[in-house]
């Protein structure tokens, strides 16, 4: 399945992964199927403040440069460094290594709002839209 059951989902095709008050975000395999060949990202800080719905990263493909969007708010305690030198991960992993940040939620209940692997497949049937 390309949407694991264990995380939550954006209308904007980013995914969550909470790990205690943290939480661990990315892409999802649609968005980067339809970005084609991640060749850069420009990640946050650590100890950027970013807000639910707020672009806080961008990703460029050979097709387009791409706004990404937080799914939650809080304060970004962690970059997935690996990606400055291998963007390609977001491609070969969207799910595991190619995880872009860690946020340390600021309103936990806004987790509970993210659509759940169903609500996202049924948006992903209907054109992503």
């Amino acid at each position: 399945m390309k949407y694991p059951e264990n995380l939550k989902y954006t209308k904007d095709h980013e995914w969550v992964r909470m790990e205690g008050g943290k939480a661990q975000v990315g892409i999802t395999f649609y968005a980067q199927d339809q970005l084609g060949d991640v060749v850069f990202l420009e990640l946050p800080e650590v100890g950027t403040e970013v807000e639910a719905g707020v672009m806080f990263a961008t990703v460029e493909s050979v097709k387009a440069v791409s706004d990404v969007y937080a799914p939650v708010s809080g304060k970004i305690v962690e970059v997935n460094e690996a990606l400055n030198d291998s963007p390609e991960l977001v491609n070969e992993d969207p799910y595991n290594n190619g995880w872009m940040c860690v946020i340390e939620l600021s309103g936990p209940s806004e987790f509970d709002n993210l659509m759940d692997s169903n609500a996202y497949q049924k948006l992903v049937e209907k054109g992503g839209e």
